[in-house]
């Protein structure tokens, strides 16, 4: 691979532990790697980085892709979760391998626009032949990083859960595909551009069983574990009802705390919990416009970072949001911990600090989240000389603070996603195309 150096940056975002910020930076790339930060250097190809902030690539720690696909359905433009759920989960069992591989497109292509060079998914329905393969094959055509989740579901309505019969499987189906896909994907080393995790859904639609076993597989195989938690007033009130204790009770007591170990949402989490993830090491993936286009709440951010807890950020589904953008994120994470605690209370270099190292910290990647000499070369370049940015004093801080932006540049392991705001190796009209014809099929 070529050597390339990225020169002459109005700022180069850095993240390193003094958090520098370099006026007119430069980044030195090499085999996929940072090889020097912040002087000139000789390099094979140059990218001039003249007018914009660089900085490392955000990093989402929870999505839903197939749910691309179902944006802004009637009658779950207005529910709360489980309602929500009820009104979607029929729609999604129609789908096959090619909704859950284009839906993933869109959603990675939208998220690498956003900034975004790395992301989880948490895929946990499995109707009509589709496999985790489906959004694997989708995250390589692009050229992300991607952390793909084997979710589940196995209490089905008839057995107290909430989703229908039609879409659980069998509990030693699961485990067993389970082994398959980490035995043929999960790459543990450093700078893998792909890693296996695995994902019962919820408490409301998992049994204890397989909780239990799966975390035991999981640490078996030396793979992380994932699922919703503590999201809204429902979720605390069923698990009390139905398990008798509070949801981080319940995750202590079937072993899912821990530094293998992230949770997506935990609006509800109360004092004893979020002690209880700073003590183990268990992360958190907040997931902010979700939580209010479904009335769930605000999540204690400030309150979880101030005692250790590790968090990051997540689109969540676009069922839910309805969006796939990261940055946009970034800016709703940081106005609400403002109305929650105060206009001093989150600044926007703290809400980039969540979107970078913070991502990083939650999937275990110490490899990724800053631009430091060994760390792998995933950044992103923004134009500042856009509309939206003029008449900004602080760069950086306008990133946050500012209007809309989309990336000029996306790099990934030293390579192109993004090149001039357009997505390198993708035809996205007629990806998009593609999409809302299966869309539309999926309301008939």
């Amino acid at each position: 691979m070529p050597s390339l150096l990225v020169k002459n940056a109005d700022v180069l975002v850095t993240m390193d532990q003094a958090r520098r910020e370099i006026k007119g930076g430069c980044l030195l790339i090499e085999d996929g790697v940072i090889t020097s930060v912040g002087p000139k250097a000789e390099a094979d190809e140059t990218l001039d980085a003249s007018g914009c902030v660089v900085t490392p690539g955000f990093i989402n720690t929870h999505h839903h892709l197939f749910q691309s696909l179902t944006r802004v359905v009637p009658g779950g433009q207005d529910a709360l979760l489980f309602g929500w759920l009820k009104t979607l989960y029929p729609i999604w069992a129609r789908m096959g391998p090619q909704h859950m591989k284009i839906s993933a497109q869109i959603g990675l292509a939208e998220l690498a626009l956003s900034g975004c060079s790395m992301s989880s998914d948490h895929l946990y329905l499995y109707p009509n032949g589709v496999r985790l393969e489906d959004t694997i094959e989708a995250a390589m055509s692009l050229g992300l990083r991607f952390h793909p989740t084997r979710g589940s579901m196995s209490i089905g309505e008839s057995a107290g859960g909430l989703p229908p019969d039609a879409l659980v499987e069998d509990e030693a189906d699961i485990l067993e595909d389970s082994i398959r896909l980490i035995d043929s994907w999960h790459d543990g080393r450093e700078g893998a551009m792909l890693r296996i995790g695995l994902a019962p859904c919820s408490p409301f639609s998992v049994s204890r069983e397989l909780m239990r076993d799966t975390a035991l597989l999981a640490r078996d195989k030396g793979v992380m574990l994932h699922t919703h938690l503590a999201e809204n007033d429902e979720d605390i009130a069923y698990s009390l009802e139905r398990f008798g204790c509070r949801p981080g009770e319940y995750a202590r007591d079937l072993g899912w705390v821990g530094e293998d170990v992230w949770h997506a949402h935990c609006v509800k989490l109360d004092a004893a919990e979020i002690d209880l993830f700073a003590a183990t090491g268990t992360g958190v993936a907040h997931c902010p416009c979700s939580n209010c286009r479904l009335g769930s709440g605000i999540a204690p951010v400030r309150m979880m970072r101030d005692a250790g807890v590790r968090v990051g950020l997540g689109v969540d589904g676009s069922a839910s949001n309805d969006a796939g953008d990261i940055m946009a994120e970034a800016r709703q994470m940081m106005l609400l911990q403002r109305v929650q605690n105060g206009a001093d209370a989150f600044s926007a270099r703290a809400a980039l600090e969540v979107a970078t190292l913070g991502g990083a910290a939650v999937l275990g990647r110490d490899d990724c989240g800053a631009l430091e000499v060994g760390k792998r070369a995933d950044f992103a370049v923004w134009d500042v000389t856009t509309l939206a940015n003029a008449g900004a004093w602080d760069p950086v801080a306008a990133l946050v603070l500012c209007g809309p932006q989309r990336v000029r540049e996306l790099y990934v392991e030293g390579r192109a996603v993004v090149r001039e705001g357009q997505i390198e190796r993708l035809d996205m009209p007629r990806v998009a195309e593609r999409a809302r014809g299966l869309a539309t099929a999926l309301m008939g």
